[in-house]
């Protein structure tokens, strides 16, 4: 149920479907939650701790636990991993692909928004490309704050605000030019600024968002849609129009597309681009032995009198 907390923006029942439809062919359409949960595993080896326990939320086919290991190696030096997923086809598909890689553990069913899980028990909770699915994400983030044990690790990737805008810009366009109105097609995603305020409110300490830009280059605009549909990303917002839409409104939409990005990304003539803006966020549980800010007005040494000294220093070297 909705709070006034939060919208009922994504339909839930259909962001399931999508995936469970995915799941049977994922291995030809994952390329970007492989690369993504590469790129978050090489953050945690960046991490010096060991995290005997850790749940993998928005486990999509077992992306996370086939990037840890490396090198006969297993980053975080993680014992066990739990996998989740809101689509039962999913985590079928997570269990059966990483089944005797050597991780204890099991994997379930379960809504990010919903967590079965009790507090403070994991050591780290890891998520990839999921969480913009939420409708409650300040919820979301309490529950994984509360799962975590104290001094606990997040580390998560989330589709930001730029992602596929050259879909979203070309399907308006070519909207408003046949059918003289608009509809939504594309998800909206959270700003980096939204994501760390919200970490702040759900109480984690130490918490950091970045962002990097994963650009994929495509011959047309149906391939491009073609892959979403694979990965179960296809649009599940509430109040979408729920008929095809009209073909020559996507015709004229893949023209568009071509007219305004082709080749943006160097990728030569025929090509365009498809953008998907990644947040990645790193956050801890409270603990009191973790490094705290200085309070307001507690400084020992002013900043104005250090800028001042500093700049006596380099003028007496620059008349020497």
């Amino acid at each position: 149920m909705a709070t006034p907390e939060h919208m009922e923006l994504f339909e839930r029942k259909a962001v399931r479907m999508h995936r469970d439809r995915a799941a049977k062919t994922l291995d030809d359409h994952d390329f970007l939650f492989a690369e993504v949960a590469d790129r978050l595993s090489e953050r945690l080896g960046d991490i010096k701790r060991d995290f005997p326990l850790a749940l993998d939320i928005g486990c999509h086919g077992g992306e996370i636990a086939k990037s840890l290991e490396q090198d006969g190696k297993r980053r975080g030096n993680i014992e066990t991993l739990i996998q989740c997923d809101p689509s039962p086809a999913m985590t079928a598909k997570a269990h059966r692909e990483t089944h005797g890689m050597g991780f204890r553990g099991v994997s379930f069913a379960a809504d990010e928004e919903f967590l079965p899980i009790k507090p403070g028990v994991f050591d780290l909770v890891m998520s990839s490309l999921s969480l913009h699915w939420a409708n409650d994400l300040p919820g979301a983030l309490v529950q994984i704050r509360q799962s975590l044990k104290p001094d606990g690790f997040f580390l998560g990737a989330m589709l930001g605000e730029g992602t596929l805008q050259e879909l979203r810009t070309a399907l308006m366009a070519a909207e408003m030019e046949i059918e003289m109105g608009i509809s939504p097609r594309t998800s909206p995603c959270a700003t980096v600024q939204d994501v760390g305020s919200l970490l702040q409110r759900a109480g984690f300490a130490l918490p950091v968002v970045d962002t990097e830009t994963i650009t994929v280059s495509y011959p047309d605009m149906f391939k491009l849609m073609h892959d979403l549909r694979g990965m179960g990303e296809t649009g599940a917002i509430s109040g979408r129009r729920k008929n095809f839409t009209r073909r020559d409104t996507m015709m004229r939409a893949a023209e568009i597309y071509l007219e305004k990005f082709e080749g943006r990304d160097d990728s030569g003539p025929g090509r365009i681009p498809a953008t998907f803006d990644i947040m990645y966020i790193h956050a801890w549980a409270p603990h009191p032995d973790q490094q705290q800010p200085l309070k307001p007005g507690t400084a020992k040494v002013s900043l104005i009198d250090e800028l001042a000294k500093k700049a006596d220093t380099t003028n007496n070297g620059e008349r020497d």
